[in-house]
């Protein structure tokens, strides 16, 4: 799977996880193409797996959070209303709302910055969540 597929299968659920297991897909493993075993660094595609994600975490109709259970989600554009609608509603912790980038510093390490919401969320999307209502949002993110 290369990051245009990768897009497209995000898009597609909505809402996946980046390489932690719950109840809905984890990118990690459609990228290998089958389930990991411990850590995806350590598959036979990690560096191609660190690759496909840097293209998508970077992407501007992708929203990184900590949505599900505090691990690292990737959330499509279109479902960016839902995310806001629940997070002024108070009805998600603030990290889960908050914008995650991975951010690389000059001695080499990564290190994650993080945007509170609603910093992060552009108007159209601000607009669209005035119309929505919480259990609607609650249903098409799968919570």
């Amino acid at each position: 799977m290369n990051a245009s597929q990768a897009l497209a299968f995000i898009e597609l659920h909505g809402v996946v996880l980046v390489s932690a297991r719950g109840t809905v897909p984890t990118l990690t493993e459609a990228i290998a193409g089958a389930p990991i075993k411990g850590s995806w660094w350590g598959h036979p595609e990690g560096k191609h797996i660190f690759t496909v994600l840097g293209e998508v975490q970077e992407h501007d109709d992708i929203l990184v959070c900590r949505l599900l259970a505090g691990k690292l989600t990737l959330v499509h554009r279109r479902l960016w209303p839902a995310v806001a609608v629940l997070a002024q509603a108070r009805a998600l912790p603030a990290a889960a709302a908050a914008r995650v980038r991975q951010v690389h510093t000059a001695g080499g390490k990564h290190v994650n910055e993080e945007t509170p919401f609603p910093q992060w969320l552009p108007p159209d999307a601000a607009t669209a969540a005035a119309a929505l209502d919480p259990d609607r949002a609650r249903a098409a993110l799968g919570l």
